[in-house]
């Protein structure tokens, strides 16, 4: 089955392509089983999130942030916290699932997991996601990793399925912690489950993402930023997954954003939903610390 695509503009960037999703996104496109939202989340923003930032429709959103630069604060949530498909987004996942086994190893990535790291974030190359996925051990490897990475809201996609892990806002923000969060420390542990290195990896292949894909939660920062985006369509409705997560300046602050979007009639309407969530979302957590 073809995975069908929607160009759309962007200002001073070229065309955002879909195309990158093409060969393996088929495998992606059946329903997924719904993964039950935790208790204990964090303090939950305003309900009419989603209508504030204009998701009409079918849309859902859900947005998560936190401030980097203010330590022993809990992440702001936006939105209902229930799960969404994460699409091309859990390869930020699927990476550090990867770089926990070498480190467990005592080994450095190989070339060829180099290769294929580099093409499934900074491209999102998806049969580099897929033999990564198949290396980690698929959901069952990656729910182990997100274990020890602080995730409890994820549940990771049937098969090979991986663009159907569904997430929420609340828990990328945990993957992100992991990532860009140094002091961070697991609850059983007295460091981070990931090494300086490894995270440093992660860092840098989010810093150069390809130019068509540098949209999303980078519309809420004016420099300084790191990300992962997912698109998906679902055959089942037609409608779209829109995703973005990473980390922004703004403000001379370091935030730490999610956006999780579906039901988007295009492509286009999902981008410009998650940029209007992320901005909205980073804005209205920074007047709630001033």
């Amino acid at each position: 089955m073809p995975f069908r695509t929607s160009p759309f503009p962007r200002p001073g960037k070229r065309a955002a392509a879909c195309g990158a999703l093409a060969a393996a996104a088929a495998t992606l496109l059946t329903s997924a089983a719904s993964a039950a939202p935790a208790a204990g989340r964090a303090a939950a923003g305003p309900a009419d999130f989603p209508a504030s930032v204009g998701a009409h429709g079918k849309a859902r959103v859900s947005a998560a942030v936190l401030d980097l630069d203010r330590p022993g604060h809990a992440p702001a949530v936006f939105g209902e916290g229930t799960p969404y498909d994460t699409a091309s987004i859990v390869k930020v996942d699927i990476l550090a699932a990867l770089l926990l086994k070498a480190q467990d190893s005592g080994r450095a990535l190989t070339t060829e997991e180099r290769a294929q790291t580099k093409k499934m974030i900074e491209h999102s190359d998806n049969a580099a996601a897929n033999a990564l996925w198949r290396r980690i051990g698929l959901a069952p490897g990656l729910k182990a990793a997100n274990k020890r990475l602080g995730l409890t809201e994820t549940e990771g996609g049937p098969g090979g399925k991986w663009g159907l892990t569904r997430t929420t806002s609340a828990d990328q923000i945990r993957l992100l912690r992991a990532v860009f969060d140094t002091g961070q420390a697991t609850k059983k542990s007295s460091r981070p489950a990931l090494d300086a290195a490894p995270r440093a990896y992660i860092r840098s292949l989010m810093s150069h993402v390809a130019d068509d894909q540098s949209w999303g939660v980078s519309a809420a920062g004016r420099s300084g930023w790191a990300l992962k985006n997912g698109w998906l369509q679902r055959d089942t409705t037609d409608l779209w997954d829109v995703n973005s997560v990473g980390r922004i300046t703004a403000g001379g602050h370091h935030y730490l954003v999610a956006v999780l979007s579906d039901g988007n009639k295009t492509m286009k309407d999902g981008v410009s939903l998650v940029e209007r969530a992320a901005r909205t979302a980073v804005s209205t957590t920074t007047a709630r610390a001033s």
